[in-house]
């Protein structure tokens, strides 16, 4: 997946490493996507969360908030730091080894759902995480693989290294 560029040194990274296992994780989410949209239009109350009481939205604003800032910002990282084959440690990657997956699956989608009065949005963001979860180890064996050291030493200094 690692190109050199000899003229100037550096990694140069291709699409599929840019992405990471981001199309992986789609894949494995899509179908309870598809599946709970459609048992939601069918069976509104079901999914339904009650409301949303005044509590839970602001909690959901608040969570929303938090969530898009540190995608956005994991994604800002990955766009200008990955293409010259930076290893990113800095930011939310201090924090988490893959902060874009969990702030969508943990603090984007569930708290969406809220705000649209279903539980689907949880229920997707558990799926995503779990499918985030599942395809992490690859993709860190590929990191290793790129960054040898240097991946060791981040992998080992994250803050919450199970998210």
């Amino acid at each position: 997946m690692l190109t050199h560029v000899r003229e100037t040194g550096r990694r140069k990274l291709n699409l599929r490493v840019l992405v990471g296992s981001g199309d992986r994780i789609a894949a494995f989410v899509l179908p309870f996507l598809v599946a709970g949209v459609i048992l939601n239009i069918l069976f509104p109350a079901v999914f339904a969360v009650g409301g949303p009481p005044a509590v839970l939205q602001w909690v959901s604003v608040v969570m929303l908030i938090g969530g898009v800032s540190i995608w956005a910002w994991s994604a800002v990282l990955i766009l200008t730091k990955v293409p010259r084959g930076d290893l990113i440690t800095g930011g939310p990657y201090r924090v988490v080894k893959h902060p874009l997956y969990t702030a969508v699956a943990l603090l984007v989608l569930p708290w969406i759902g809220f705000l649209y009065n279903t539980w689907l949005g949880a229920v997707i963001g558990i799926v995503m995480y779990i499918g985030s979860r599942t395809f992490a180890p690859a993709e860190e064996r590929d990191l290793s693989k790129a960054f040898g050291a240097a991946w060791g030493k981040y992998r080992h200094s994250v803050k919450v290294p199970w998210l």
